[in-house]
């Protein structure tokens, strides 16, 4: 089959019986008798794909794991000098998909009593002193309040010295500059906060820098350390990495472009591959692929991750309005084309966009990426429906 060819064909793949795995979460799932949602027809799916390759991304793939049934589909090219297609198992940078990652491995350390965290405890019992300063205050500022996005604490990726640095041709000469966590939470810290904790809800990368250091805090480990060993490893995700300073994108992957956020729409499209993620940190430096985020998500929705008492806290989720809601690390949307409820999260990083949502039940789940960092999220949108909905 020629490359346009495989570029335009939906995959269908019929696991029969289920897979051999050393976990029970990472089995493959037993085939169901019936859905609970209507079952999407093949085309829908890839016709939204092909949109968002029409509508100027360079490439696009899906991967669907719907009861037993795995289906792929990709558009466009993976790499615009080669015109290598997208493949099923390309990794990518997935961005705030860190997010769920994080919370869960928080949630977890929450139910183990050896460790004597709750997420309602402030943040200055686990890094006393360190959120202070311009009307900021630790203590004041529960671990909830960090995973929910309730804190109130200024975005540091909002900063106009940091955006400067990070943005526009200054991008191409501070790409491998790097950060350390203390470095970006004092960025943050810098600004006043937006509210009082708990009050209202925005969102800010800010929280997750301090999430991971908390993480590191109560266990004596990083962050993608314990993702690793809680998370990554048990589930058999084998594309999926934390890769804090290292600039690559292990192999295969199609390569990362971005106009660095420039508002022209003619502006120069770089390739991103390459660049420091620790700007990120656990806010969003994670690489995967559709199939470990599909794996990971099913296994959360099925509560194989966490014990019914912080399954119940991450998924209560606080109502955003227009049918959305942010739970712990988690978000959902009632999907207005046929009132379908889908939880998950959405990334964007330099040169990546990707969403994951599932069903309630984890027995629908979709990852959908491209590899571009600008566009109309509509056309996401769109493929959430196509497969959701039909």
């Amino acid at each position: 089959m020629g490359t346009h060819a495989l570029s335009r064909t939906l995959i269908v793949l019929a696991l029969a019986g289920a897979m051999a795995a050393t976990t029970a979460a990472s089995a493959a799932p037993a085939p169901i008798a019936a859905a609970r949602h209507p079952h999407v027809t093949q085309s829908a799916t890839q016709d939204a794909l092909d949109a968002i390759t029409r509508a100027g991304t360079p490439g696009a793939l899906a991967r669907a794991d719907h009861g037993s049934e795995v289906r792929h589909g990709t558009s466009g090219t993976a790499d615009l000098r080669t015109g290598r297609p997208r493949l099923p198992q390309d990794r990518f940078r997935a961005g705030s998909l860190a997010k769920p990652f994080v919370a869960t491995v928080l949630l977890q350390l929450a139910a183990e009593p050896e460790h004597g965290l709750s997420i309602d405890d402030t943040v200055d019992k686990w890094l006393p002193g360190l959120v202070r300063g311009n009307g900021n205050d630790g203590r004041r500022v529960t671990l909830r309040h960090l995973l929910q996005q309730t804190s109130g604490l200024y975005d540091y990726l909002d900063d106009p010295g940091f955006r400067a640095r990070f943005t526009g041709d200054a991008f191409l000469a501070h790409r491998y500059d790097g950060a350390v966590p203390e470095d970006l939470v004092r960025i943050g810290l810098a600004h006043a906060p937006r509210f009082d904790p708990g009050t209202r809800w925005d969102y800010s990368n800010t929280n997750y820098i301090l999430a991971g250091m908390v993480i590191e805090k109560v266990t004596g480990n990083s962050y993608a350390a314990e993702a690793e060993r809680r998370l990554i490893k048990p589930l058999g995700l084998r594309g999926t990495t934390f890769p804090g300073t290292s600039s690559r994108v292990p192999g295969p992957h199609g390569r990362h472009y971005s106009r660095l956020y420039v508002k022209d729409p003619g502006a120069r499209i770089h390739d991103a591959t390459d660049f420091d993620p620790s700007v990120s940190g656990a806010s969003g430096e994670i690489i995967s692929t559709a199939r470990d985020l599909n794996v990971f998500t099913r296994a959360l929705l099925r509560g194989e991750l966490l014990p019914p008492a912080q399954q119940k806290e991450m998924f209560t989720g606080r109502d955003l309005g227009d049918g959305r809601s942010y739970g712990l690390g988690v978000r959902s949307q009632t999907l207005k084309a046929c009132g379908v409820t889908v939880w998950g999260h959405s990334g964007e990083i330099t040169g990546s966009l990707t969403r994951t949502a599932a069903t309630a039940d984890g027995e629908h789940v979709l990852t959908v990426n491209r590899n571009c960092d600008w566009g109309d999220h509509a056309l996401e949108q769109a493929v959430m429906d196509a497969e959701f909905c039909g």
